[in-house]
């Protein structure tokens, strides 16, 4: 009988060491950052009083095959998917570079399946692939730098949640010249704020501090996986209270402080078309990196200054 146990257990071994194989399908291969093909950089800081920018992108990709096996990542070195990649990274360099330094790296971004699970666990499981290839080209990065200029990191949706890995992993030496980091369309956990690191910003000016916002049409419209946030604030007034802002004379933008969500009046984000049931329902997740593009711009500008001032 200890016999017959024994096979059976070697078995279902074998049939879940399958499964698990078969879920991981076919990984990309990795990105190398000491390839420069794998940056889109801006260098528009003439004067060298600028700050540096780590910017990384959201999700463009879908599940695709590979020679029968189906793949749940981004490839870097696949021409189609870069020029996916691209068009995001030079939208926010059009704002963000001004003045400064501009670095956003190629990685393998889960594809957009696996967040439309809605499965945190999921989710988490297969992200981390993508969130070492940002952590590896931010070491990349800060090991090339230069450590007497200005940090500013930044990220949507996908790109967001790497903003959180990075606080968490980047030296305290690292974080004393970070003056804002930017999650754009994602959330802060109160797991999250058990970092030293992860400290929600409170103002206009404050630094070493994380922003963080999402916005929806009404705050029945939360997604859990993205926005379900213990902090956020008006990216346009730059307050945590109620205290509507109004952002090109038309739009109106009030923090709702239970849930932390930035509900808009005035703008209904239709060029943000649904997906999968999932975004642009009643929340305008795409609008994240371009409806305050101008507001971010300039209160870059803030922080940075006041982190000099220091």
């Amino acid at each position: 009988m200890k016999k017959v146990i024994a096979g059976l257990l070697l078995v279902l071994l074998c049939v879940a060491c399958k499964s698990s194989k078969h879920d991981e399908g076919y990984i990309p291969a990795a990105p190398d950052y000491a390839d420069t093909t794998m940056w889109y950089t801006v260098d528009d800081d003439a004067s060298g009083t600028g700050a540096d920018v780590f910017y990384v992108i959201s999700t463009w990709e879908t599940d695709w095959m590979h020679e029968g096996l189906v793949c749940h990542y981004a490839d870097v070195w696949n021409p189609e998917h870069r020029a996916h990649m691209a068009i995001e990274m030079r939208g926010v360099a059009d704002y963000m570079a001004p003045g400064n330094r501009f670095f956003s790296p190629y990685y393998r971004h889960t594809a957009i399946d696996t967040w439309c699970s809605q499965d945190e666990e999921l989710i988490h499981r297969r992200t981390r692939l993508s969130m070492k290839d940002v952590i590896d080209a931010f070491d990349y990065f800060i090991a090339h730098r230069d450590n007497s200029r200005p940090l500013v990191i930044a990220g949507f949706s996908q790109g967001g949640m790497a903003m959180i890995e990075l606080l968490k992993h980047m030296s305290d030496d690292t974080f004393s010249d970070l003056a804002v980091a930017y999650i754009m369309g994602y959330k802060i956990t109160p797991q999250d704020t058990l970092s030293s690191h992860v400290r929600p910003a409170r103002g206009a000016d404050d630094v070493h501090v994380a922003v963080c916002y999402n916005t929806v049409k009404d705050v029945k419209y939360l997604i859990p996986v993205i926005s379900a946030s213990c902090a956020g604030i008006n990216p346009v007034n730059w307050h945590t209270d109620a205290s509507p802002a109004i952002l090109s004379d038309t739009i109106s933008v009030t923090l709702d402080t239970i849930t932390h969500l930035c509900v808009v009046e005035g703008y209904d984000g239709n060029e943000y078309k649904p997906y999968r049931d999932f975004i642009n329902q009643g929340d305008i997740h795409g609008c994240e990196p371009w409806l305050y593009k101008d507001c971010i711009r300039q209160n870059m500008l803030n922080r940075v200054q006041r982190l000099k001032e220091q």
